[in-house]
């Protein structure tokens, strides 16, 4: 029998609300895909970075006096979060919210005599920390073993943020070379920095020197997270951390702690399952609002960094200069 007027107004019907329905559907999928690829950054909840081995932590590393010592910049400084949650100050004492598998996982359980002084500035680049070992650091006496922690080299990367041409002490948007000369001035900057700080603890001192993560996650595109186009910053980068690595394996008392590699994945393509160095086991960020310092898993992270690389060293050094 012919099919009805009315049947085939409502099969009509029907058909036009599916496809509409499917529309809809795409958009909106279309729509959370985009918000929760593009546009979101989950920071997450609980510890993050690696594990730290307890075994190193059961007894005392030395009977001498240590004073830490923090020179660098904001990181170090620890910008952005409470004072006790800096991965300096964390280091040192577990704060009071401490995550349960790092607690009493701290400096303080195994130096017997240890004080602490960070004198890192918010802001500031290498130029101005071989200034401060140069003229505020004093000479130490000869039974202080130092402890120096080291962040330095990221603001000379990502000042002024393209809003000025880029110069040394602030190459944002600089080509590999126009910055070339800087990052060899910068080179010879770390190794004053360093004489200068070996100078200041006769007794002997071990420094912990991190690279320089990469918020982009090893895409760099600075405009996925508003900032100006730069070509070449991932070459930039690259240049900077091979002074670090270079400069660190010349010097036995100089420890890179690998910052740059645990924070990719963590920045801001973090919730991109396509990307190569997606973390599915904590596909969150790291980086505080500014985008340049961490937030406070972030500095979790540094801060168990920092104490894989000393459990690695410090545990052999009672009755010595300070050398392994």
């Amino acid at each position: 029998m012919p099919q009805s007027s009315t049947t085939a107004g409502t099969s009509h019907k029907r058909r036009r609300l599916a496809i509409l329905f499917f529309l809809g559907l795409v958009l909106v999928l279309g729509v959370w895909g985009y918000r929760h690829f593009y546009l979101a950054l989950p920071v997450g909840h609980g510890p993050a970075g690696p594990v730290v081995d307890r075994a190193a932590f059961e007894r005392v590393w030395t009977a001498r006096k240590v004073l830490v010592l923090g020179l660098g910049d904001s990181v170090t400084a620890g910008f952005g979060v409470p004072a006790d949650h800096g991965y300096v100050a964390r280091l040192v004492d577990n704060p009071d919210d401490e995550w349960p598998d790092v607690q009493g996982l701290c400096l303080r359980r195994v130096l017997s005599n240890v004080s602490v002084r960070n004198m890192a500035i918010s802001g500031s680049t290498s130029l101005n920390h071989v200034e401060r070992a140069r003229d505020d650091l004093e000479k130490q006496d000869t039974e202080t073993l130092g402890l120096v922690l080291v962040t330095t080299g990221g603001n000379d990367l990502i000042h002024s943020y393209g809003r000025r041409p880029p110069r040394e002490g602030a190459m944002y948007g600089a080509t590999l070379d126009e910055a070339q000369p800087w990052i060899k001035n910068f080179e010879q900057r770390l190794g004053e920095m360093l004489d200068l700080v070996d100078e200041r603890f006769p007794g002997g001192c071990q420094v912990f020197l991190a690279d320089i993560y990469d918020p982009s996650d090893g895409v760099g595109d600075p405009p996925a997270a508003g900032l100006p186009a730069w070509p070449d910053c991932l070459a930039v980068l690259a240049a900077t951390n091979d002074v670090i690595h270079r400069v660190a394996a010349a010097r036995p008392n100089v420890h890179l702690v690998p910052m740059h590699d645990a924070f990719l994945g963590h920045g801001v393509h973090c919730t991109q399952p396509w990307r190569e160095h997606y973390r599915r086991d904590d596909p969150h960020y790291w980086y505080g609002t500014n985008l340049e310092d961490p937030n406070d898993r972030g500095y979790d992270a540094i801060r168990r960094l920092f104490l894989i690389e000393m459990a690695k060293v410090l545990p052999g050094l009672d009755g010595s200069r300070g050398t392994p």
